[in-house]
């Protein structure tokens, strides 16, 4: 029997391992209940009792050997078939492109750098909110025609078709942030308030019912419409370039007064008249006037010794202008091959 133990040994460290399948065939030839290992083990009774000592030590150190060589093969073509499944690490790097930012996110940066250039800070507020902050402190009256200038989209209704203060609704404009700040600030202040807004409307070339805007607020004493019209000058000038023309026409707004829209030469068609501007060659860029004395009082400011001017730009208006595309749809759309065109921004 000793005999047969050291050829087994010398098999056990020949036989060569490739695969499953031989993996397989060495346990079922050594290890199983009829392998070669099994055998010797139940021949062992007929082994004479001087010689057992000895002639066990070997068994079970054949039996060991065998083991340990199954388990480390086991582990080995288990950890190969895992990173042949996963992983081939003969191949090269896969060409990754430089990613970029959305085109609304570069011009909602650059025109936060802008207005952050003249002292004006940065506020967020939720986009459901209640009727209270999104019209009746801005001077939107319960029975008011200028509620119809805008359709909104309700969450609930607390008080059927008549209009509540605690009705709950997407907003409208970002006017809500304004009167948040207001709430809680004393003057001066002087805020930009960037964000997403919702309203029913027929989505086209022009207009969509998700949009973003930018408003901004500047409260403090002797604040006067040449300080707006200074502000709006330098945005236009800063995002545009300094050869832009910009016209401001009167306009009315419940929440201010004066109140103008300011109008920017359409560079899309350079003023020969486009289905974006309607072929006016001007297309309208934002609303701005002075806060109606009204909405500073309903916010717990003195409007006798402070004054303001406010005004909203859509994002995507202002990004159509700097980058000359004539549907705001493609914004939304996703396509790669819109998207790409913008690599070179950083902002």
């Amino acid at each position: 029997m000793k005999e047969r133990i050291e050829e087994l040994v010398k098999e056990i460290e020949a036989f060569n391992i490739s695969c499953p399948d031989e993996l397989e065939q060495f346990r079922l030839k050594y290890l199983s209940k009829k392998g070669e290992v099994s055998v010797l083990f139940e021949g062992f009774r007929n082994v004479p009792p001087e010689a057992k000592r000895e002639t066990g030590q070997l068994l079970n150190n054949l039996k060991q050997l065998a083991t340990d060589k199954y388990n480390a093969e086991k582990e080995r073509l288990s950890m190969a078939e895992t990173v042949s499944t996963t992983t081939d690490l003969t191949m090269p790097a896969y060409p990754f492109g430089e990613g970029t930012r959305h085109p609304i996110s570069i011009i909602r940066n650059e025109i936060i750098d802008i207005f952050s250039r003249i002292g004006f800070t940065v506020s967020e507020g939720p986009e459901i909110e209640d009727d209270n902050h999104v019209f009746s402190m801005l001077n939107f009256a319960a029975d008011h025609p200028a509620r119809d200038m805008q359709d909104t989209f309700f969450i609930e209704k607390k008080s059927g078709t008549e209009s509540d203060p605690h009705d709950v609704l997407l907003r409208t404009h970002t006017s809500s942030v304004q009167v948040r700040v207001m709430e809680n600030t004393q003057p001066p202040i002087r805020t930009i308030c960037p964000g997403r807004v919702f309203r029913n409307e027929a989505v086209s070339a022009r207009a969509h019912c998700i949009f973003h805007q930018v408003e901004g607020l500047y409260v403090a004493e002797n604040v006067s419409f040449a300080d707006l019209k200074q502000a709006l000058l330098y945005f236009a000038a800063e995002l545009f370039g300094k050869d832009v023309k910009i016209r401001l026409r009167p306009s009315f707004f419940p929440f201010t007064e004066p109140s103008a829209e300011m109008d920017i030469n359409c560079n899309i068609c350079e003023g020969k008249g486009c289905n974006v501007c309607k072929g006016t060659g001007w297309l309208e860029l934002l609303g701005c006037g002075m806060v109606d004395p009204n909405v500073l009082e309903a916010c717990g400011i003195d409007s006798v010794k402070y004054s303001g001017y406010a005004f909203g730009l859509g994002i995507e208006r202002a990004a159509m202008l700097k980058y000359g595309v004539n549907d705001l749809r493609l914004y939304f759309e996703n396509d790669i091959r819109f998207l790409y065109q913008f690599r070179t921004e950083i902002l």
